[in-house]
């Protein structure tokens, strides 16, 4: 019987053992070591291809470009290349290395901040699509740095019009308490201001509403306030933007798996079990905004755009898994309490451990379950009710930052027992010399399960599989306590692996140190 993680042909339940593209990941673990990520190439182009299917159902020219800072790993940034898929970098250093991946400069956006003048002039003498204003100091900055060059910089301004999506408070992007763009006001203005300079190409407006967006409805709010911004800088300056950016944010479901779905406050859950088409949200936003076009008789300066989006998350979130070894156990007394969740509300009631499986068995009956879930499970007649059983790994939070600081979920499952029942509460931490590195919400407000559920006599040497886990995670790793980041392996459609990082040595501890 397959498992809800389960994805055909991709990853898949084969003599018990999770395999990754027909490879089993326990042999890869044995190979390369742990912790180790593996990226599947096929499942970055299938992703890609999915998210270009955007430009079918709209009016206009269709720029996709994956957004690096999710992973640049250059084996990663070339599979996206060969994907037919361009770029969005956020600093100098990713410009450098997508162009040491083989992307020219008109494949390439470059958003960011707080950008210094060399990373302005890399852009500049680079040609790159749109360099992303985030200030009007920085637009005078990159017209004074296009002057000194002899150059015409293309720039496009990043609007924050007051757009709330139900993401995490950390991806918000588009709300006027975000760090990030101008306001709408500043942007006319400066359209109106700079039309005419000998060294700026006004070219676009851009717009992020944020990461992991549960509502496709964020995405017709966002295009309609970019169509009204096209229009109004057409009638006052008479310029014709050639692309407006809706940036990114389509969900990854990281709770296909629903075995502990109910673990999770309501909104929450919904986060996480987030999924629907980008390209029939676009399609539905395309059409409420040509509508606009139409009552406005301008459909011709709607339909002479190119619309951008600058995915990553949904580009290569579920395209890799990250293996991990059990390297220690332990046991500790538990509390006499069992924590339920009321109508998406934590509670903690007096009482023991229950064994009422059919408390979070997850159904259809939605409804019924968010009267009363149990985030306790069913015990085996070997367990000891009161108490916890941990398990120590190897991958921390130096690899998974989100886990920590957004408190972000990545289903674990065992790769050796893959096809076995995962019905035993453990206590998961990795191995860093901090309280904060575990797998659950160390402040003890419910934002993670308190327990992984794994097969029974899970003991030290097991290889255990965390899904989804490719976007925001080495990307952000370090080598705290002096660890070695992992390698990463790729696998290919024609069921070979390729090595597209090594693992840290000794001397890259101190490779920087003098």
């Amino acid at each position: 019987m397959a498992q809800n993680w389960e994805i055909e042909n991709f990853l898949e339940i084969r003599n018990g053992r999770l395999h990754i593209d027909g490879i089993d990941a326990v042999e890869l673990a044995r190979k390369y070591g742990t912790p180790l990520f593996v990226y599947s190439e096929p499942r970055i182009r299938h992703n890609i291809a999915r998210l270009k299917q955007v430009g079918d159902n709209v009016g206009s020219g269709f720029k996709l470009c994956y957004a690096a800072k999710a992973m640049s790993t250059l084996g990663v940034l070339r599979a996206v290349r060969d994907a037919g898929c361009d770029l969005e970098v956020n600093s100098g250093g990713e410009l450098w290395k997508a162009f040491k991946a083989g992307f020219r400069g008109d494949q390439l956006n470059f958003n960011g901040l707080s950008k210094e003048v060399w990373e302005i002039e890399l852009a500049i003498e680079n040609d790159v699509y749109a360099i992303q204003v985030d200030s009007l100091y920085e637009l005078s900055l990159i017209e004074e740095t296009a002057k000194r060059l002899g150059k015409k910089a293309n720039v496009s301004l990043r609007l924050v019009p007051g757009i709330e999506s139900a993401t995490h408070s950390g991806l918000q992007t588009a709300m006027l308490t975000s760090k990030f763009g101008m306001m709408p006001g500043e942007a006319f203005g400066a359209f109106a201001k700079y039309k005419d300079s000998a060294h700026l190409n006004l070219c676009g407006v851009h717009l992020h509403v944020g990461s992991q967006n549960p509502s496709p409805a964020v995405y017709t709010q966002a295009f309609s306030e970019m169509f009204g911004a096209l229009l109004r800088i057409f009638r006052e300056t008479g310029i014709r933007l050639q692309h407006i950016n809706l940036g990114g944010g389509f969900p990854v479901n990281y709770l296909r798996d629903r075995s502990q779905a109910y673990d999770f406050p309501a909104e929450k859950r919904e986060m996480f079990a987030a999924d629907f088409e980008p390209a029939e949200a676009m399609k539905f936003a395309w059409a409420e905004v040509r509508k606009k076009a139409e009552a406005e008789n301008v459909v011709d300066l709607l339909e002479g755009i190119t619309l951008l989006l600058e995915p990553g998350r949904s580009i290569i979130a579920d395209a890799a898994i990250c293996l991990t070894t059990v390297r220690n156990h332990k046991q500790r007394p538990v509390s006499n309490g069992q924590r339920t969740i009321k109508n998406g509300q934590r509670t903690m009631d007096n009482g023991q451990w229950t064994t009422d499986v059919e408390q979070r068995t997850i159904d259809n009956d939605r409804s019924e379950k968010e009267k009363l879930s149990t985030v306790h499970y069913q015990l085996s007649t070997e367990t000891d009710s009161s108490t916890d059983h941990w398990l120590l790994t190897d991958a921390g939070f130096n690899i998974l930052l989100s886990m920590e600081t957004y408190k972000w979920y990545y289903h674990l499952i065992s790769a050796e027992r893959a096809g076995e029942p995962h019905e035993t509460p453990y206590k998961l931490a990795g191995p860093l010399c901090d309280g904060g590195d575990v797998y659950f919400d160390i402040e003890g407000e419910g934002r993670l399960p308190d327990h992984r559920l794994l097969p029974e006599n899970v003991e030290p040497g097991e290889i255990l599989a965390m899904l989804n886990c490719g976007a925001y995670s080495l990307a952000q790793a370090s080598q705290y306590n002096g660890r070695f980041l992992p390698p990463v392996v790729l696998t290919k459609a024609d069921g070979t692996t390729e090595l597209i990082r090594r693992r840290d040595t000794f001397e890259d501890l101190i490779a920087n140190d003098l």
